[in-house]
């Protein structure tokens, strides 16, 4: 295995872990669970975790893929600028969440401005994270690229 293999199978963590992490939130506060708010922000904590492998691969897995026909590497420098607003936006993502499960433990609730402001980080991180996953499939899947249309079918069966 190696650094382009890895950072593949680990780059989907931060993606879908964001994602999680926001849902259950947006659970939480309809539920109104302290319970389930703190298990959100553990999400987060444990997402942030996640992306420091994906974001410290991403360099060499670069370099392995580089060569390869069909890369595009306007789109992998895009993606690696992207990846770096969504590193640094996680990163903050979970210190803040690992910050509040620490100043709210026990049985005490989270306060409103500390839910909302998690919600608004979450939504802005999930975004973010949406943008560079979309980046980094364009990298080798030209047909997901802007302006590339799949090919015409024309009847022909290929076996």
């Amino acid at each position: 295995m190696n650094a382009t293999h890895l950072h593949l199978m680990l780059n989907h963590l931060p993606v879908l872990g964001t994602a999680f992490g926001l849902g259950l939130l947006l659970f939480s506060l309809w539920r109104k669970s302290t319970e389930l708010k703190k298990a959100a922000l553990g999400v987060f904590v444990i997402v942030a975790l996640a992306a420091v492998p994906v974001y410290l691969t991403g360099e060499p897995a670069e370099d392995g893929v580089e060569s390869l026909p069909g890369v595009s590497k306007s789109i992998m420098e895009q993606h690696e600028e992207a990846a770096g607003a969504a590193f640094t936006g996680v990163v903050v993502l979970g210190v803040a969440a690992l910050g509040g499960m620490i100043l709210f433990r026990g049985g005490r609730a989270l306060p409103v401005w500390f839910s909302v402001s998690s919600l608004v980080a979450a939504l802005i991180v999930s975004g973010l994270m949406a943008w560079v996953a979309n980046l980094g499939g364009q990298i080798r899947h030209s047909e997901i690229r802007a302006g590339n249309s799949p090919p015409a079918a024309t009847g022909e069966k290929h076996n």
